[in-house]
This record gives structure tokens, sequence and C-alpha cells, in this order.
């Protein structure tokens, strides 16, 4: 072999060797993990160590990154480990929960041990949307009735009785329908469900699944958002679906807010909206309890159906007071969520108000002079209670939704 030739291979030995050193050097050394609950090593933190904790119910030490995220567990090379995540950046996409966070021990257990989330979740109208389906093809005569018969997806309510009656959807497949209103409902009206991608703009934006409502992202860049899970849910997170428009449904469209709102009651409230103080003081989650918003395990044909926090659940009625119920079980549910949000110290003992379905209001408690007390979710903030019972209030006993206490409560502006 000419002495050129052994030359040239070997410096191209030489560089091939150099070069190789050099990417071993620039790989940075591996970050060993074995999360308590799969034993299994991974090396997800060797890039993503500084990343925040998620929440302080998914610790690092005892979840990992691969039982949620999915991934490569082994890899160090960045597009390999990711090339089987799940979810993209959302593992709690409805497409792919059940394998991210399901489980007896997780999100997809028993209701008596409060940990049918995934179930509550997909039968709920914020997922099937079946209320709006079902009253646009009754309205453009595809229906003969306003009876929920269809949903985003197809789902079977695996409940034997159910407080609805409504044992399952099928899928609405906008192929079938004949009505041009119909078509252009599907085609304008379909990004607030929970699988929908939102709309452009910060004020829509938001995650898909679980993460739309507990990832914060009102406001923000969508490359911007943070990795957080939380049960403190401010309502401008609300406001990315709710309260940013309306739908027309002459035109068959979304209508975006024309006015620009100037501090928080306009923000939380249209023009044409009544509602009392503690409606707009308050965040949506001080209210609307985790059954109404994430669902009850039942599907609805509408949200009316699953909404069964009134006024009188925390101010009583003229004859009766609010329902309380002490705690005395240290695994009440309602110790779990004051633990995920952690603003009260609540404890064995302590009375707290309750639901109609027994469901705990566990931000509201009763102190030792019989006063009820609420502490804000998000801003926590306290407020006294005002009862109606022994009070000057004229309240009709069968006039008890919130339109009649807006005739006198309503707030001017």
């Amino acid at each position: 072999m000419p002495r050129s030739a052994i030359f040239l291979a070997s410096s191209l030995l030489l560089f091939t060797l150099v070069f190789a050193g050099y990417r071993l050097n620039q790989r940075p050394s591996p970050v060993a993990l074995t999360p308590v609950l799969t034993g299994e090593l991974e090396y997800c933190l060797t890039c993503h160590a500084d990343l925040p904790e998620i929440s302080a119910s998914h610790p690092v030490e005892t979840f990992g990154c691969v039982s949620c995220h999915g991934g490569e567990r082994l890899a160090l090379d960045g597009d390999l480990a990711h090339s089987t995540m799940r979810g993209g950046r959302n593992p709690s996409d409805l497409s792919v929960v059940e394998a991210s966070c399901g489980g007896s021990d997780c999100h997809g257990g028993s209701p008596d041990d409060f940990r049918d989330h995934i179930q509550r979740v997909q039968t709920s109208v914020q997922a099937t949307y079946a209320g709006a389906i079902a009253n646009v093809r009754y309205s453009f005569g595809a229906q003969p009735d306003q009876a929920a018969r269809l949903g985003i997806f197809a789902i079977q309510d695996e409940h034997v009785l159910t407080s609805s009656g409504l044992s399952s959807l099928e899928a609405f497949d906008p192929l079938r329908e004949d009505s041009p209103s119909i078509l252009a409902f599907a085609e304008n009206c379909l990004s607030c469900h929970l699988s929908a991608a939102p709309l452009e703009g910060a004020d829509y934006a938001r995650l898909t699944g679980c993460a739309a409502c507990h990832t914060p992202t009102a406001g923000r860049d969508m490359d911007q958002v943070f990795h957080r899970l939380t049960t403190s849910i401010p309502y401008t997170q609300c406001n990315t679906c709710h309260n940013r428009g309306n739908y027309d449904l002459g035109r068959i469209e979304f209508q975006p807010r024309s006015d620009h709102a100037a501090n928080r009651r306009e923000d939380y409230y249209q023009p044409i909206a009544q509602f009392t103080q503690c409606e707009w003081e308050l965040d949506c989650v001080d209210c609307h309890t985790s059954q109404e918003a994430m669902g009850d395990g039942d599907l609805h044909g509408n949200q009316k159906e699953a909404q069964y926090v009134r006024c009188y659940t925390c101010h009583g009625t003229l004859t009766a007071p609010p329902v309380t119920r002490p705690i005395s079980d240290p695994n009440d549910v309602a110790l779990r969520r004051a633990f995920l949000n952690p603003i009260v110290d609540l404890k064995l003992g302590d009375s707290i108000l309750v639901t109609e379905k027994g469901e705990p209001l566990w931000n509201i408690r009763q102190t030792q002079d019989g006063t009820l007390e609420m502490t804000a979710k998000v801003t926590g903030e306290r407020y006294t209670i005002p009862l109606v019972q022994r009070s000057a209030c004229q309240q009709n006993l069968e006039e008890q939704e919130s339109r009649y206490c807006h005739a006198c409560h309503a707030v001017e502006r």
C-alpha cells in the first residue's frame, strides 16, 4: 500500500478517535434515579434535573419520570429518550391518561377510595361535550329532543345505576350529518372540550386532558409553561375556555369578547351577567367542587344535571343552617385535599361544610363559636360566611337558585 494511503488512513482513524472522544466528553455525566414505585433505574434527570417538582403529591423520588411520561429510561440521547414518550409534553391528555396516570393506587382506582379521577373526567360534560352537541343537533332538526345521544368520543358508563339515566354515548361524527349548520358547528365550535387544542392566543392558552385545568397556563406563551400541577386553580385558568366570548347560533361561530376587562370583576363576568360579591371575589374552585368540575362519575346530558352547589350550601336557609360534619377518619378525603393545597391546617376533630351529596367543602371550617369561615383556595383570603337563618332575609324556600338571590344581592356596576 502506498505510504500516502497509509498516512491518509491513519489520519482518518486518528480523527475518528479524537472526534468520538470529544463527543463522549460533551455528554453529561449520567444522573441515576431509581423511583420507589418502579424500582427501575432511569436517567431522565441527567438532562431534566432543573425541572421543578411537579406537585407535592408526585415527588420525583417516588414516581420518577418514566412512570408518568413514558420514554426510554436508560437512554442518554435526547431524541431516543423522548421517542416513546406518552402525550408529548402532556401525559394527562385523555388519549394516553390511563397509561400515564391510571392504576388503583393513582387516578384509576375505586370511587370508594376517591381515586376514580380518570373515569369521572372521561364521563364529564367537559370531556364529552354532550350537552352542546345535543342542543345544536336539536336546534337544526337532527334529533327530536334535547336528550344527549352523542359525545366527542364513544363512551359507556360503567355504573349499573346512574343518576342521569344516561348509560352511554356514541361518537359525534360530522361526516354523518346533513345540516350545513351542524357541519359549521363541528368546524368552528369544538374548541373547549378537554380533548381539543385551544384557540390561538395567550387568552386561550391551555393544555388538554387533566392539565387543561391543573397546569396554570393562562396568559402565558405555551413554550413557557412550567412543569407544574396544582389544585389551587385561579379563575383565569377557567377563563381559557369559559367567559372569553359566546357562540353565535345564527352564524355558527365563536364570537370573542369585544370588551377589554379593566379589573378582576369585569374579567370574571361579562357585562350581561348578574352576580353577587362572593361570586366574583372568590375563584371558581371555591364554589364549584371537584365532582361538579371534574364529573361525578355518571354521564350527563348537560352541566345543570351535575351542578348541586347552591347559595344555600354555604349560607343555609331561613329554616336550617348549612350542613356540617366532623372529620373523624384520618383517611378522610378532606384531609387529602387540604394536603394538596395546604391553605388550611385541617385536622381530626374539625367540622367542615358538606354539599347535599356529602362532598366535603374542606376549605370551610366551623369555628368554636359556630361561625363558618372560608379560606379562598387560591388567594388564601379568609371570609366569614353570613347565614340566612335569623337574618332579615325574606327568602322563599321554593326559590333557591342563585337567580333568586341575585334579585336582592346582585353587585351594581
